[in-house]
């Protein structure tokens, strides 16, 4: 693809360009991207993915400290034209995330012309960027050449490896990979209690390959979750240690070598949780169970887990839970408080596969 004039001097070929990444963190591969769609376009729409998730060594950054970084990367003139928006994850459900997508660049664009906009989707061209060019069929798709050694993960095990590592790298190695103003931003954000907990689950990952570098192929772990709702309310443990400490999760574990997986399930349920139901009374409330396998959804690596829900009858009193010493906090919690920012990997997106939560939150 040929270098475009400037929009300046010539009428740009498109009303609108949209990018989608996550951006963690910027660096100079998506600002080249950003900076082809500034030349061939009026408008241009970057659309934050993750927007919502809690922190973790796959998404360290928020998302208003990533549009921050974003925006110190361009002039005043090339942020007049850049909407940054943030956008939620649908993990197990490709049409409510390309809804979303739609939505935001509809109610970002119609406003502004009077006949249909020509809006493109750019990104580079490979990774992720190809396969949402592959998702909207109706918007023309402009691939850019992909800057070949900047990898975002790459980037990121450098500054969770250690301080010391992360200091190096940002006051002498980064100048090739990320811009002035980002190298600011994660300088800043070297200095607080976030990063030092993602050190630490790095240190706890790192030993957790060491674990499983003998064996012969790469591990895939099973594990099991319980989706347990009761009167508005829903079973959540509170996590007390890295990783996602502090976070709520889904009762689970792994499953026992001799057990099925509802068996491991209802184990998990009577033994680490406590609850007070009587088993009969779990399996008769059974509605339904799902096989969740997004490859990146747990920090240990490929990690399978099989839910299931459990539709308890309403009762004006909520089961009781006997707390386990030296173990997480489990704990009702009102389905209304429930926020993908604060919950463990990916199980908001369980829990709303089975409720049918909405998709959409007014701000990060």
């Amino acid at each position: 693809m040929s270098d475009m004039p400037d929009a300046e001097s010539h009428d740009p070929d498109f009303d609108c360009l949209v990018f989608i990444g996550r951006f963690q963190p910027t660096h100079l591969g998506h600002l080249a991207v950003i900076h082809q769609a500034l030349k061939r376009a009026r408008q241009v729409i970057v659309l934050v993915g993750s927007a919502w998730q809690a922190r973790s060594l796959r998404n360290p950054w928020r998302f208003d400290e990533r549009r921050r970084m974003l925006r110190s990367a361009f002039d005043e003139d090339d942020n007049q034209r850049l909407e940054i928006e943030p956008l939620l994850d649908a993990l197990y459900n490709n049409d409510v995330w390309v809804r979303d997508v739609q939505r935001k660049v509809r109610d970002l664009t119609s406003p502004r012309h009077a006949r249909l906009p020509r809006i493109g989707l750019i990104g580079a061209s490979r990774g992720q960027s190809s396969y949402y060019l592959s998702l909207f069929p109706q918007w023309e798709s402009v691939s850019v050449p992909m800057v070949e050694g900047i990898s975002a993960s790459q980037i990121r095990e450098r500054l969770f490896r250690s301080p010391l590592a992360a200091a190096d790298y940002t006051s002498a190695g980064a100048a090739h990979e990320l811009p002035p103003g980002v190298i600011d931003g994660i300088q800043g954000f070297l200095e607080t209690e976030a990063y030092a907990q993602l050190v630490e689950e790095q240190g706890l990952l790192d030993q957790y390959r060491q674990a499983w570098a003998q064996a012969p192929y790469p591990p895939i772990f099973v594990t099991v979750n319980a989706v347990v709702v009761q009167s508005g309310h829903i079973l959540l443990v509170k996590r007390t240690a890295a990783p996602g400490k502090g976070l709520y999760a889904l009762p689970g574990g792994f499953i026992n070598s001799q057990e099925r997986l509802l068996d491991a399930c209802l184990r998990e349920l009577r033994e680490r949780v406590r609850l007070k139901v009587p088993e009969p009374v779990l399996k008769g409330s059974l509605r339904g169970q799902r096989l969740f396998d997004e490859p990146h959804r747990s920090w240990r690596g490929r990690t399978l887990a099989e839910a299931f829900y459990f539709a308890l009858r309403p009762d004006q009193q909520l089961p009781r839970l006997k707390p386990v010493q030296g173990g997480d906090h489990a704990r009702w919690v009102p389905l209304a408080d429930l926020e993908p920012d604060g919950l463990f990997e990916d199980h908001f997106f369980i829990i709303q596969n089975f409720l049918g939560l909405p998709a959409d939150f007014s701000s990060p």
